[in-house]
């Protein structure tokens, strides 16, 4: 039953990020058709924008010739403001540079600076309202701004091919996102490279929502969701944050092919995230934990790969029907910490997953260990629950429990089993970035 309503929930979150892109593309070809409409205008540094966009006519192109521009401006109709090479529009210092208010609006190949510092007030680069659906932003440059792009409530719009570069003067508290959106059913961010600043995205009660091969560095969380539902973040990579994927009271997700190196918490947090589908995903080098999974529940982990992290793997919190499978856990100090009484086995139709300590014979040469697997013994659930113990580690007596939970599985608490561990890993991780 709950496969049933994943596959229908995940079908209806394809079907509507396709019906999204197929109303934006539709909104695309009809802006093109409006500029003829409309007229294109150059505009020089110097010039009044403001008077210009008021006066333009809907669907115009107002392209900014190479130069400073004076913002804050603020978009009431359909056009496009497109810069030529080396335009840059400058902001006041107080609110928002760009404010767009109208439907399909395009802002395109602009550097973009000089936001205020409001955390309340939403000031940034671009700030696009609940009425500038279908909006446009591309190929810029927003550098120095409390917020890269604000989408408050803009439905189907498309963040495309930015380089977002935040503040890195400011506390965490007092720092804006590179995207931040807010109940934006449809909108998208693609192919941006984001720096400093607090998150990379951060959303908030949205849904059907597309976040697909951005690059992160220097952040608080990589990409940070609350309350959003029925979304996919595919193909990312996360270098040098506090946590690659912080995913928070969420459900339905497909979480896939993404990359986490060297990031300072957690690759990979779930939160009271339930339903989701979590594939082909690496962590490598995290400083705590490269997954770590708390009051989640029914999620799939398939074929991922979590390397060299001081714990693969933490289940906590009564997380429960989760399922997984092929996945890899190599060099971790401790594989899995799984605190608990009941048994799960961490296999799914006699395909387990791949651990690097697992010292196992394969005589059937069937790719899977004669031997099922216990990650854990009672002496570690003793080390979580008592860590001043730690300093018996070595002791002939902690050796002895482990000696003989060895020879007497009946003395084993429960936990984690995996009943048909892999002999060779099921997927080969890409190279690490430069």
């Amino acid at each position: 039953m709950h496969a049933a309503r994943r596959t229908v929930a995940l079908a209806l979150a394809t079907a509507w990020t396709a019906f999204s892109a197929a109303e934006s593309a539709h909104a695309r070809e009809g802006e093109t058709r409006n500029a003829a409409a409309g007229g294109e205008r150059r505009v020089a540094p110097g010039e009044n924008l403001q008077s210009l966009i008021d006066a333009a006519r809907p669907g115009a192109v107002l392209r900014l010739a190479p130069g400073r521009h004076a913002g804050p401006v603020h978009i009431t109709r359909p056009l496009a403001l497109v810069g030529e090479s080396g335009a840059a529009l400058a902001g006041s210092g107080e609110g928002s540079v760009i404010l767009v208010e109208a439907p399909d609006v395009r802002i395109e190949n602009l550097t973009i600076t000089g936001s205020g510092v409001d955390v309340p007030g939403m000031d940034s680069a671009i700030l696009l309202r609940q009425s500038a659906e279908r909006a446009l932003v591309r190929s810029n440059h927003l550098h120095g701004n409390l917020f890269g792009v604000y989408i408050h409530g803009a439905a189907a719009s498309l963040v495309e091919n930015n380089t977002i570069v935040g503040r890195d003067d400011l506390r965490l508290a007092e720092a804006g996102d590179g995207v931040s959106i807010w109940n934006a059913p449809g909108a998208a961010v693609v192919n941006n490279t984001i720096r400093h600043g607090r998150d990379g995205i951060f959303v908030k009660i949205s849904r059907a929502n597309v976040f697909e091969r951005n690059r992160f560095s220097g952040l608080r969380f990589a990409i940070h969701y609350m309350w959003t539902h029925d979304t996919r973040i595919v193909g990312n990579r996360s270098q040098g944050n506090h946590v690659a994927w912080a995913i928070m009271y969420s459900d339905r997700l497909e979480i896939r092919d993404n990359v986490s190196d060297g990031d300072r918490d957690h690759g990979l947090l779930l939160n009271s995230a339930n339903d989701s589908r979590v594939i082909a995903n690496v962590v490598r080098h995290g400083g705590e934990k490269c997954v770590f999974v708390y009051n989640a529940n029914r999620n799939l982990l398939y074929d991922n790969w979590f390397e060299s992290c001081p714990i693969g793997i933490h289940f906590t919190a009564g997380s429960e029907g989760n399922i997984l499978s092929g996945n890899a856990f190599i060099n971790n100090r401790i594989q899995v910490k799984y605190v608990g009484a009941r048994f799960v086995d961490w296999s799914h139709e006699g395909r387990g997953n791949y651990w690097s300590d697992n010292p196992a014979f394969d005589l059937d040469g069937d790719g899977v260990a004669d031997r099922p697997y216990r990650p854990n013994d009672v002496m570690d659930l003793v080390l979580w629950t008592l860590p001043a113990a730690k300093a018996l580690t070595s002791s002939p007596a902690v050796q002895m429990v482990r000696w003989a939970q060895a020879r007497f599985p009946a003395l084993y608490p429960g936990g984690v089993v995996d009943s048909a561990p892999l002999m060779r890993p099921a997927m080969t991780p890409p190279s690490p970035a430069p």
